[in-house]
């Protein structure tokens, strides 16, 4: 069985969505199993289809407004960088209203209900593919991987909005009496987990690069701060996965294959600019090109 797998990892899902492409477009690969975490939940459901222009056009054309329906974040553009502050007035009305978190996501579940449709959910069950979404259930301190197969079509659409809410800044979701938010806070790409489903042959796209490249900046603020604090929880999660997952692919004699982003995309995935992301679309294509030609997988 043979199994995509894509990590989170915010408006970088652009460069995973370019490799996915590549692999099932280009190299015509058939995969059994779809794994997607945060925004490879995002991805995931449209690649099992096939739907892969739809998904491109979706994706690459996604803004702020069409993900927050009360964004904590004042982005401004300066040259080529972005300059992220905190919305001191959005998050005061967060907290009158007695939300816990600081910004909320609704309209992120909206645009999800739009794109993915019943009639697609209908046609990745008739073509047999499973798809797979990551949550992390707080309330019982847990990681959950919900499937499709298991799922009716509002309740796999809530799993996916849930796996990419990135709390503080997203909406904490109450479902089934627990709390639930993004799956990176607990396993930011399940290799192991499509191994574990009986994966024999495992396409993972991690969206970091391999080596860390750079040294952080110090915080100029709490709110930066809180930001790096969950960026170094995030890598090392990241690290003990690729380690288990390599591992268990080895113990299992499964194959293996990892595509990393070859530079730093951008350190602020909470961005979505779509000029940024079609260019990292097509840069992710060309790179997988470039590491499967290359005879010399990681």
């Amino acid at each position: 069985m043979k199994a995509l797998v894509i990590s989170g990892g915010g408006s970088k899902g652009a460069f995973a969505g370019g490799i996915a492409q590549y692999l099932i477009q280009d190299l015509k690969k058939e995969y059994d199993l779809f794994v997607g975490t945060s925004t490879g939940s995002l991805l995931v459901s449209h690649l099992a289809a096939g739907e892969i222009e739809a998904i491109k056009k979706g994706f690459t054309g996604v803004s702020q407004q069409a993900i927050f329906s009360n964004s904590p974040l004042i982005i401004k553009q300066k040259g080529k960088s972005n300059l992220i502050k905190i919305n001191h007035f959005n998050v005061l009305k967060n907290f009158i209203r007695g939300s816990k978190t600081f910004g909320e996501s609704k309209n992120l579940r909206k645009l999800i209900g739009d794109k993915i449709t019943l009639n697609l959910f209908k046609k990745i069950r008739a073509k047999h593919k499973e798809v797979v979404i990551c949550v992390s259930n707080f309330s019982l301190n847990q990681i959950e991987y919900k499937s499709m197969s298991e799922c009716q079509y509002e309740d796999f659409l809530d799993w996916i909005w849930i796996s990419c809410n990135y709390v503080p800044f997203m909406s904490l979701v109450t479902k089934n009496k627990y709390e639930y938010a993004d799956g990176g806070f607990g396993c930011v790409i399940a290799i192991e987990e499509a191994l574990r489903q009986g994966a024999t042959e495992v396409d993972a796209i991690l969206l970091n690069t391999e080596v860390q490249q750079f040294n952080r900046m110090r915080s100029t603020n709490a709110f930066d701060l809180l930001l790096s604090t969950l960026d170094f929880m995030g890598d090392q999660i990241t690290k003990d996965n690729r380690k288990v997952g390599a591992l268990i692919a080895n113990q299992k004699k499964a194959k293996l294959q990892m595509f990393y982003t070859p530079r730093i995309l951008t350190t602020q995935s909470l961005v979505f600019n779509q000029k940024e992301m079609e260019a990292w679309w097509e840069e992710g294509r060309l790179y997988a090109a470039e590491v499967v030609n290359s005879g010399n997988p990681s």
